[in-house]
């Protein structure tokens, strides 16, 4: 069983972001149906935000031993959904038979060297007719010292990321999201230059510049945003 320390402190942060999660996720709950695998689930932010109790059962895999343990802490405090269970490891920790109607990746992709490696062995997981589902922070321009200092290996733009993904899947969604925050990035990336943001502007993003992107984001057909967000079928 293969355990990897997360980089990075933001998690912490970030999982309180409620109005993004609940932004992104109203494109993605049509799609979390059956057994569900998030892999690199963290410390759950996103799990409790998506798993509605709808699903058969909610796999939560992470491989970093302390994000595990907390995981682990909150099942036990009924923190999490029922139907939740946890996994520490990698795809590859699972068993070659193991399937799943629904396999999601929420700002995981971009930590993995091998991007491409790692879709097609998710692939291998899915039932026929089960869904990939891959969210990620969009355009390299952007690339900044948070996303390093995270341990991105790269942000994506729609190509890269369809070149990604197995090209025996067929693509339903792919569209991108959160215009107004693309807006800050591009702030931090040429004037503000921070490694980190504060919590306080972490709040401001998530309870104004999101409600904010939800309109506008519609207004320019998600062409463009901070973040991309992709759902595959396997036939």
């Amino acid at each position: 069983m293969q355990e990897i320390a997360y980089v990075g402190n933001e998690l912490e942060m970030f999982q309180y972001a409620s109005v993004w999660k609940n932004y992104f996720g109203k494109f993605l709950k049509p799609y979390l149906i059956g057994n569900v695998l998030e892999v690199g689930a963290g410390l759950g932010g996103t799990t409790k935000h998506l798993c509605n109790g709808s699903q058969r059962s909610w796999t939560c895999l992470e491989p970093d031993p302390v994000l595990f343990h907390q995981l682990e802490r909150k099942i036990q405090l009924k923190q999490l959904p029922a139907c939740c269970v946890i996994v520490k490891g990698v795809l590859k920790d699972l068993a070659a038979n193991e399937k799943f109607d629904t396999i999601m990746y929420i700002d995981v992709i971009e930590h993995i060297e091998h991007d491409k490696a790692e879709l097609f062995s998710a692939q291998e997981h899915l039932t026929t007719g089960g869904y990939l589902i891959v969210l990620v922070p969009a355009h390299q321009f952007v690339f900044s010292p948070f996303d390093k200092s995270v341990g991105h290996y790269r942000r994506y733009n729609k190509q890269m990321l369809i070149k990604a993904a197995p090209p025996e899947l067929t693509l339903k969604k792919m569209i991108y999201l959160d215009s107004m925050g693309l807006m800050a990035s591009i702030m931090n990336k040429y004037f503000l230059k921070q490694n980190y943001p504060t919590l306080k502007q972490i709040n401001m993003w998530d309870k104004t510049l999101v409600r904010i992107s939800k309109i506008t984001d519609m207004l320019i057909g998600y062409q463009t945003g901070k973040t991309l967000v992709a759902v595959w079928q396997k036939s």
